[in-house]
């Protein structure tokens, strides 16, 4: 085999896999395409030579992203035969910026909640401190308050309010004084177990919402298309 067509092959693995990344749709969607669109073949061969790249730990986040929002919505999937309606991987209207909602979920007596899946490592413990959010000794304000952002963008593009919950599996959460948690709060943003959503959820939604559900899902399939499309 020649290195023309050794060459021509890559680009047509390549292409298919950048083909695989963009067609792909659901809970997860668009963080499992970053994670491909940078493993690029030069990546690939640093992995298995066992040499670490920035693109490489990068990839590895999105790709516990993706893993992280699959398991939350193999969770809230029993939610559905209750009436609930969930909607993943959406875009923002135009104007609101680059970033999309993970899962916005719909009871079924009209309440609507921005749900932002992640999977950290199991330590250390989730904290909040001196006005800001902890991973042990990582700041990951931003990445609490971009829940926040979002939910204030589909609020606005609904007309209701959206209460943002961020699921965190892997690290414990930890209060005031260094005792254990059942949830934080963080700017108006729930920060939760991921093991206890759906029951977050169903206790949530006890209080009836604005509008009726049917009318929130039509608006919600109108206004936030899938961020990932086929």
């Amino acid at each position: 085999m020649t290195l023309l067509t050794v060459a021509l092959l890559a680009a047509a693995w390549w292409t298919w896999r950048r083909y695989r990344a963009r067609s792909r749709t659901g809970a997860g969607a668009s963080a499992a395409a970053r994670a491909r669109q940078l493993r690029t073949p030069l990546v690939r061969l640093a992995d298995a030579l066992g040499i670490d790249t920035r693109a490489g730990r990068q990839a590895r986040r999105w790709e516990a992203g993706a893993v992280g929002e699959e398991r939350a919505a193999a969770r809230l999937a029993p939610l559905t035969r209750q009436g609930w309606t969930l909607r993943y991987d959406l875009a923002l209207p135009p104007g609101e910026g680059p970033a999309n909602v993970d899962a916005l979920a719909i009871s079924p007596n009209g309440g609507v909640f921005l749900l932002d899946p992640k999977l950290w490592p199991h330590r250390p413990p989730v904290t909040v401190r001196v006005g800001r959010v902890w991973h042990g000794d990582r700041d990951v304000t931003r990445r609490i308050t971009s829940a926040r952002d979002e939910a204030a963008a589909v609020s606005r593009a609904l007309g209701v309010p959206v209460p943002a919950i961020v699921a965190i599996e892997g690290p414990p959460l930890v209060g005031p004084h260094g005792r254990p948690a059942a949830e934080l709060e963080f700017r108006g943003v729930r920060i939760v177990p991921a093991d206890v959503l759906p029951a977050v959820l169903r206790e949530a939604a006890r209080i009836p919402g604005q509008r009726r559900a049917a009318e929130l899902v039509a608006a919600v399939d109108r206004a936030l298309p899938p961020y990932t499309r086929r």
